[in-house]
């Protein structure tokens, strides 16, 4: 300390001194053109005529504070967490606050102590959520139930920073014992929150439990109810559920409430962070949407830094973790282009190379499918008792689906998959406690009109997920899917056509960023063979259609739910 102090005063040389920068100072939303000196992994002051060991000439650059992502599920890239930091340090990104309850539904405690530990020693700080739903609601079937003392036992062990999202919103509204055991289990510590939709009344029920964030927001009046009920904003810009440009208009009209607002990712996939970006991909788009660039910055630096009491961070000045990255601009534009990056001083990303990322592969631990019990064609076969049925109705470009009420097509007296109506037939199977347990439906919108494709991503229990315009095709896809030990599929009659192995729980690979993004592209061209398929990114629409905490109807093994409801909903209304 006391030689920190004496770099600080110019009195010894500083390990590190970036000459000649321009530093982004998102305390006075400024630039001020200095230097920055850097001793054991801190910055130890800002200003001209530091002198260093090393030396580095920014040249005039901007100079960024290392950027966090306020909210991210890693398993959604299908990344291991070392391949996701080295991903993600390319564009800038210092600090990710990740919410595991994905492996923790398939992997149990044995899932979240692998991301930890797989997250040690990398180019990127992450820091975990205990998973606060696991499962997400009693509608679905997990490997393991995560009760209160799990949670306790999460912080106990350091594996936790704060309590991930509590999904459950009806239990919390309703005062539920159980899920506010966790909530108390958590402590003192950041309470992140998921409630979709809630206003009025049940927003404070909500709020009064302590919780005080939320990233489901997908409207003006939603957000503003909540700033003004005194949450923290998370504002989305995922793979399939971009809520940016949405949401932007709040920060134009009152650019004050950056200090409570930041752009998270949730879910991204692998293709679109090598191919679109990070946290400097949310840059581009705020600043093209007419946001200052210096508010952008505050929303991807200093707010997510000071909700999560990170205090170490968020910034440039003396004392603060020496996170920061230098642009190649000498200002902040709509291009906000990375090329080079520090992480604790050391120098992490030169010339689109990252220098440091570990090997984990040996600390998975061993998940094996156990799916004996998949369905016959007569199984799944569904007789028409009605003349109108539930379909989910899927929404491009949101989380949100609809509940359509669609006369449905019959053939020798069961309810078939409708291409001519974009109707598909989808099927739930559980395949943690190999039950046999399964849920059918149909779902409108993904524009599948021959084949299927499948899953074992299927927020959250990530049990195994098809969808397709043919019961042959989609018991296909489930059992490759069984055979293959999780991952995606697409298959057609009796033939699979291609398929990407999913070793870490059915939900992450080993391979590099660049491998997973290219099988992912791979994958979602030969979905988009099967007819109609012209949404993006088909296989996350698809897992989310799972997902029994969003409004309105999904399906679990369970079968047809809406959580907005009271739970299981009938496939046949008449």
């Amino acid at each position: 300390m006391n030689k920190l102090a004496a770099t600080a005063r110019g009195e010894i040389p500083a390990e590190l001194v970036i000459h000649n920068a321009n530093i982004a100072n998102v305390y006075t939303q400024s630039y001020e053109l200095s230097d920055i000196a850097i001793y054991s992994g801190r910055i130890a002051g800002v200003g001209r005529g530091y002198t260093g060991l090393v030396n580095y000439d920014a040249e005039g650059r901007a100079l960024i504070p290392g950027m966090i992502d306020g909210h991210a599920h890693i398993e959604s890239t299908m990344m291991a967490p070392p391949a996701f930091a080295q991903a993600v340090a390319l564009h800038g990104t210092s600090t990710v606050m990740a919410d595991p309850h994905e492996i923790s539904n398939v992997l149990g405690m044995a899932g979240i102590e692998y991301m930890f530990r797989a997250s040690q020693g990398l180019p990127v700080d992450i820091f975990y959520g205990a998973p606060s739903c696991v499962p997400a609601s009693d509608y679905e079937t997990p490997y393991d139930e995560l009760d209160m003392n799990a949670v306790a036992s999460m912080f106990r062990r350091g594996w936790a920073q704060h309590l991930g999202e509590v999904m459950n919103f009806p239990a919390v509204i309703g005062g539920d014992p159980e899920i506010w055991g966790k909530i108390l289990a958590a402590g003192n510590v950041p309470l992140t929150g998921h409630a979709p939709g809630v206003s009025g009344y049940a927003l404070n029920a909500y709020v009064v439990s302590g919780i005080n964030s939320d990233h489901e927001c997908t409207t003006l009046t939603e957000a503003r109810e909540k700033l003004s009920r005194g949450m923290w904003l998370m504002i989305r810009e995922g793979a399939s559920f971009p809520d940016l440009k949405t949401l932007l208009p709040l920060i134009r009209e009152n650019p004050l409430y950056a200090s409570r607002c930041m752009a998270v990712s949730d879910d991204l996939t692998a293709r679109y962070i090598t191919e679109r970006g990070h946290m400097d991909e949310k840059m581009r788009i705020m600043i093209r949407e007419g946001i200052d660039p210096f508010t952008a910055l505050r929303m991807v630096t200093l707010t997510p830094a000071e909700y999560f009491r990170l205090y170490d961070r968020g910034g440039i000045a003396p004392g603060l973790a020496a996170d920061f990255s230098i642009l190649d601009a000498e200002t902040m534009d709509e291009t906000f282009r990375v090329s080079s990056v520090w992480k604790n001083g050391r120098q992490v990303v030169r010339d689109n190379d990252v220098f440091t990322a570990n090997d984990t592969e040996n600390l998975a631990p061993v998940m094996k499918v156990r799916v004996k019990k998949i369905p016959t064609v007569e199984e799944i076969r569904i007789k028409s008792t009605g003349s109108l049925i539930n379909v989910i109705g899927v929404t491009e470009g949101s989380v949100i689906t609809q509940t359509l009420k669609i006369s449905p097509k019959v053939e020798d007296g069961c309810v078939v998959p409708d291409a001519s109506n974009d109707t598909a037939k989808i099927i739930v199977l559980e395949r943690h406690r190999d039950t046999g347990k399964f849920g059918v439906g149909f779902v409108h919108g993904l524009g599948i009109t021959r084949g299927a494709i499948g899953s074992s991503v299927a927020h959250d229990a990530h049990n195994f997920v098809a969808a397709g315009a043919d019961d042959r095709s989609i018991l296909t896809a489930l059992h490759g899917l069984a055979e293959m030990g999780g991952g995606l599929i697409v298959s057609e009659g009796d033939k699979i056509t291609a398929s990407f192995a999913l070793p870490i729980g059915g939900l992450m690979s080993y391979l590099s960023p660049e491998e997973i993004a290219s099988n992912l592209e791979h994958m979602e061209t030969a979905a988009s063979s099967l007819g109609g398929v012209k949404i993006a990114h088909p296989f996350m629409v698809l897992s989310f259609l799972c997902l029994s905490v969003i409004p309105e109807l999904r399906i679990t093994d369970r079968g047809y739910i809406d959580i907005t409801k009271g739970g299981l909903q009938p496939l046949f209304v008449r």
